[in-house]
Order: C-alpha cells, then structure tokens, then sequence
C-alpha cells in the first residue's frame, strides 16, 4: 500500500523554511542589540599642533563623524557630527559637532564669505565657557574658547 501523506522532499523543504526562520530572527536579534560605542578624546589634537585637514581627516577616518558637513558658516567653517555610536569628549566635556576648514581641500566646502583662517578647527562642547577655559588652562592648550550659547562653548585651533 502506497502512503499518500508523505509528499518527496517535504523534509527538506521543512528545513529550508526552518533555516530562514531563524536566520531571519537571529539577524532581526542583532539589529536590535546596541552598537558598540566608539570612545574618543580628542584633547591632543586640540593643542592645536594639526591641520583643519588632518583633524577632520583623522575623524572621518576613524568613523567617528559623517564625513559631509551639516552645515557650512559664510566664513567657509563646517560643522560635523558625530556619528550616532561615536562617544567624542575634548578635556572631560561631551562633544556634539566638530568643525574645520582648510583652504582648497575637497574635504570642506567653501562659504559665501572671506574664509575665518587657511586652516581652521574645533570641538563644540556641552560645558560653560568658564569651565572650559579652566580645562584648557590645565591641559596646556593655546585653543580658542567662544561662548556660542548657556552651556555650549567652541574650543577652536586655526592657522594662518
């Protein structure tokens, strides 16, 4: 008597739909689990020892911020930010965008405006201008504090 319940190859098609399952719940489980965080300090660079180029450069390297500026000043400084696993801090202080600049580098877009310096950069931090002024002043760093908003400072370098 023939067994018409079995149809050929019913096994293999179970485990083709078995493997697919749990591929697609073993991916759907990584995707949910967090990214690892990439850490950076970036207080050696701002000693202000490197170019607009090489700081900017360095960090899109590394992956640590998009490598499109978001937005462009008239006086040709692009903001960058951080990407979304990219943990940047300058002198203990959390870092939100970094900027830069330098002349005739196709990494950086040209403002409508007379260029700030030939090469230009910085970190803007979540922190008051005093308490950055004090960190700097303890680290040994020649960079620029500007106040740009309560609790938001610029620690900028540039060249001419």
């Amino acid at each position: 008597m023939q067994n018409h319940d079995s149809e050929p190859g019913l096994p293999l098609k179970l485990m083709t739909l078995m493997n697919r399952f749990l591929a697609t719940l073993l991916l759907t489980a990584a995707a949910a689990l967090p990214l690892p965080a990439l850490a950076a300090a970036l207080d050696a660079p701002l000693a202000c020892n490197e170019s607009g180029h090489q700081f900017i450069a360095d960090l899109i390297g590394q992956q640590l911020i998009n490598p499109k500026p978001t937005h462009v000043e008239s006086n040709s400084i692009n903001a960058f930010s951080p990407v979304p696993h990219a943990d940047l801090t300058a002198f203990g202080f959390r870092v939100f965008a970094v900027v830069g600049f330098e002349k005739d580098d196709p990494i950086f877009r040209a403002g409508d405006g007379e260029p700030l310096a030939q090469s230009a950069y910085g970190a803007v931090v979540f922190a008051s201008e005093d308490k950055v002024k004090s960190a700097l002043a303890d680290a040994g760093s020649t960079a620029i504090v500007h106040h740009v908003a309560p609790f938001i400072t610029a620690i900028f370098c540039k060249r001419n």
